[in-house]
């Protein structure tokens, strides 16, 4: 991972650098029902996924830096993705690292390539 900008994933959690601060750890986790995912920041609640249809996210009350909230956002989108595709761990990699360089943010997809487990 460069100093300024990047990934780090630690199982279900990850952390965004950006300018050289680390916000996170951001997560997810199975709803009590277990028919949606719940996703967290610092173990807050900030959305949920419950279907394809059904997806709310509000990172507003934490103040982060935009592209911190959008590479977040891309992140969890991505791995939420795999998860409901099955996608194995290469797939979700490579799903994760496209979908970063689409949005223009290459500089977080680089450090990617370190991911051991995402």
């Amino acid at each position: 991972m460069t100093d300024s900008h990047g990934l780090s994933f630690d199982g279900t959690r990850f952390w965004v650098t950006h300018r050289r601060r680390r916000y996170g750890p951001f997560d997810y986790q199975w709803s009590k029902d277990l028919r949606g995912l719940e996703m967290t920041f610092r173990g807050h609640k900030f959305g949920e996924h419950c279907s394809s249809e059904e997806i709310f996210a509000d990172l507003k009350e934490f103040r982060l830096p935009r592209s911190v909230v959008e590479v977040a956002s891309i992140v969890m989108g991505c791995l939420l993705y795999g998860i409901v595709h099955e996608l194995s761990e290469l797939q979700r990699r490579e799903f994760l690292i496209e979908h970063l360089c689409e949005q223009g943010y290459e500089r977080f997809a680089k450090s990617c390539h370190e991911i051991d487990a995402a």
